[in-house]
Order: C-alpha cells, then structure tokens, then sequence
C-alpha cells in the first residue's frame, strides 16, 4: 500500500476500524484494484457519515423532540 494511503488511515479512525473490519480491503488496495476514495465512500456509506446521513439524524432528532413536546401539552 502506498505510504500516503498508510498515513490517511492513521489520521482518521473510522477508516482504520473499517479497514479492520473488512480485511479483504488489504488485498484491493494493495494491488491497485480498489483505491482510497472508493474505500472512503463505502466507509462513510457503512457508519453513515455521507451529509444526507446527517441531516436525516438532524431531522429525526428534531422529530422526535417535537413529539414530546406534543405529548407534554
């Protein structure tokens, strides 16, 4: 794997824990197959890190404080 690559995973821990998890990941991004920012994509996709994934949370949280307020009055 490419010493930039190396860095990038020691710098942000959620691609570590995912690399982990998904070992078979090793074997792609060694030969080239797979690279960084499609790893990437399929962590942020995996721990629901995509924007759209937190407005949705926003949304929901805001929800649900809505509905207890409701339920309150």
């Amino acid at each position: 794997m490419q010493l930039e690559n190396q860095m990038k995973f020691k710098k942000n821990i959620n691609n570590y824990n995912y690399l982990k998890e998904n070992s078979w990941y090793y074997k792609e991004l060694n030969r080239g197959i797979k690279n960084y920012y499609d790893f990437d994509k399929d962590m942020k996709i995996k721990y629901k890190k995509r924007p759209t994934d937190k407005i949705n949370n926003a949304l929901d949280s805001i929800d649900i404080i809505s509905s207890m307020l409701d339920i309150i009055e």
